[in-house]
């Protein structure tokens, strides 16, 4: 039995979706059905259940809310509430696939690529609630997997394809940063890359899985509108100030993921495959 958390959010329907199709028997919860910032429901629910993976999806994911009105519940879910899932998976010997962020770097890196093992110094509360989680699982989990992820996007929730197309029927021109550099990330790709982990049985540890090639955030929007008469500008992190600080390059190094076998289509084939999907 596998158990997914947060079956509801942006990854967590993508991989319900991948699970069916997998003919996969699996139960999704979302906080109505299990509260992981309850450590005595948490166990009990997972006790009973008995799973032999956990999908931990959940997550608090409100980076800027997360600095201020949202930095409680940024702690109880992402810290806390990792940690309670990582005691009830280590109780009932479940595997634990826990997913993590590229914020956990402060992207100062000169050159190259953050490696799986790069020393971590995330900039902002969300980062460092994220890393603590991943510190939580560590310690308590023998049988795991801590998938770092970035830039997510996909056919299910908020994300930053969404939010360019929805502001492109209303603005002829769009300013976006320019400066900060990361990966692109398809849920799909994600979800994929989860359960190609459990099923081939990669050696336990910490895994980075984005799709390939980097850009800009000005340049993953300047792709997704591209079939549009929208005039997108490019602006520095100075020019469109956010509460939480995002690091400037977080290209995070995927060597480790390849080396598996697992093949990792590029960002734009991979926009271009959700973009289809949803015409």
């Amino acid at each position: 039995m596998i158990l997914l958390t947060g079956g509801n959010g942006q990854l967590g329907t993508e991989l319900q979706h991948l699970l069916n199709e997998q003919g996969q028997e699996f139960v999704a919860t979302d906080v109505k059905e299990l509260d992981i910032t309850n450590a005595e429901a948490t166990m009990e629910y997972i006790q009973k259940l008995q799973p032999t993976i956990i999908y931990h999806c959940a997550a608090y994911t409100a980076v800027d809310k997360a600095e201020e009105e949202g930095k409680e519940l940024d702690e109880k879910i992402n810290v806390d509430g990792t940690r309670n899932v990582a005691l009830a998976a280590k109780a009932v010997d479940a595997l634990l696939v826990y997913v993590s962020t590229d914020y956990v770097f402060d992207g100062k890196l000169k050159d190259g690529e953050y490696a799986v093992d790069a020393p971590t110094n995330p900039l902002n509360e969300y980062g460092r609630t994220k890393l603590l989680g991943e510190q939580a699982v560590e310690e308590i989990m023998e049988r795991y997997y801590i998938i770092r992820t970035s830039w997510v996007f996909g056919q299910y929730g908020h994300n930053f394809v969404f939010t360019m197309q929805s502001l492109a029927e209303t603005h002829p021109k769009l300013t976006v940063v320019n400066d900060q550099f990361g990966r692109p990330t398809w849920t799909r790709t994600l979800a994929e890359f989860m359960t190609f982990a459990v099923e081939k049985q990669a050696p336990y540890g910490v895994y980075h899985l984005s799709n390939d090639n980097s850009c800009s955030w000005y340049e993953f929007a300047k792709e997704i509108l591209k079939d549009t008469d929208v005039d997108v500008q490019p602006v520095t992190s100075e020019q469109y100030p956010q509460k939480a600080i995002r690091p400037q390059y977080a290209v995070m190094d995927l060597s480790k993921t390849k080396a598996l076998g697992f093949e990792i289509p590029t960002w734009e084939e991979a926009l271009a495959q959700m973009l289809a999907q949803g015409k």
